[in-house]
């Protein structure tokens, strides 16, 4: 990237890096260790114009979710799916194409006004 003058670097962690969550321990320490090299990255990286950001979503709708609510409350799964969706700051769960969106932003030469 130095190279060719610069670039984009957009990584995925979680909420989980920020927050932690009970019985993930690993999955929290692995995504915080995906801010905590983002935030490294981008301050190494910001003179040579390579961008570095990191997407950090909360709960987002996709096939695990249905696969983990089908094996763990079969039977249950609207219900649950309702009560997973409620306890996100949004009140529902992120759509993959709306984290693919943000990615899209982020790569982009938009600025903010």
């Amino acid at each position: 990237m130095k190279e060719n003058g610069g670039g984009v670097i957009v990584n995925l962690a979680s909420i989980a890096s920020s927050v932690g969550i009970p019985d993930r321990f690993a999955y929290s320490m692995s995504k915080g260790a995906v801010l905590a090299m983002t935030l490294s990255t981008a301050k190494d990286y910001v003179k040579d114009n390579i961008r570095c950001n990191c997407i950090s979503p909360a709960r987002v709708h996709t096939p695990f979710v249905d696969g983990f609510l089908a094996k763990n409350y079969p039977g249950k799964e609207a219900e649950m799916f309702e009560k997973l969706s409620q306890t996100q700051p949004i009140g529902r769960m992120a759509k993959p194409d709306e984290i693919a969106a943000l990615i899209l932003y982020l790569c982009s030469d938009e600025r903010l006004l």
